[in-house]
């Protein structure tokens, strides 16, 4: 929660004692935060990717928590992460390619409620093949992205798939 978001819990605490939304997010006393999946604010990206960010700010010191969801067919192109990221699987299956190949052949299969950890420069893409796949990346900020091929974009049909 930011600051902003401390200071109306407080204030709704101290002067009605009620709960309170900020965002989509419910704040209720003591401090602890729901969210239903109808009031997540997803927001659209490139080649049809919804993404939120869930906690912190990936771009800022700090943990972040976001989630993605990948159409199907749709692939992040290769790119590397200067942090470390923790990947947790929570609809469809996700597919995930341990080097540059953006091959659908060489991806680990990865079901619902699998994790995956992304270690700091290490060359990967990942996605969707035949279904939506949503996962939620938990990691400390600032990160950066670096994209093995900028011209390709940052999602896409992976090489194999067209």
């Amino acid at each position: 929660m930011n600051k902003t978001g401390v200071v109306k819990y407080l204030i709704g605490t101290i002067f009605c004692g009620a709960v309170f939304t900020v965002g989509a997010q419910v704040i209720h006393p003591g401090g602890f935060v729901t969210m239903t999946p109808s009031e997540i604010p997803w927001k659209d990206s490139e080649s049809g990717l919804k993404t939120v960010i869930l906690f912190g700010d990936p771009s800022k010191p700090g943990i972040y928590i976001m989630r993605n969801i990948f159409p199907a067919g749709v692939m992040s192109t290769p790119h590397s992460h200067d942090q470390d990221r923790w990947v947790t699987v929570i609809k469809g299956t996700w597919y995930s390619g341990t080097d540059g190949a953006w091959d659908p052949k060489s991806t680990i299969p990865m079901p619902a409620g699998s994790v995956m950890f992304h270690p700091a420069n290490a060359v990967h893409f990942d996605g969707s093949l035949k279904e939506p796949v949503e996962v939620q990346i938990m990691g400390m900020g600032p990160v950066k992205t670096t994209y093995i091929d900028p011209k390709l974009g940052k999602y896409g049909h992976p090489y194999k798939l067209n």
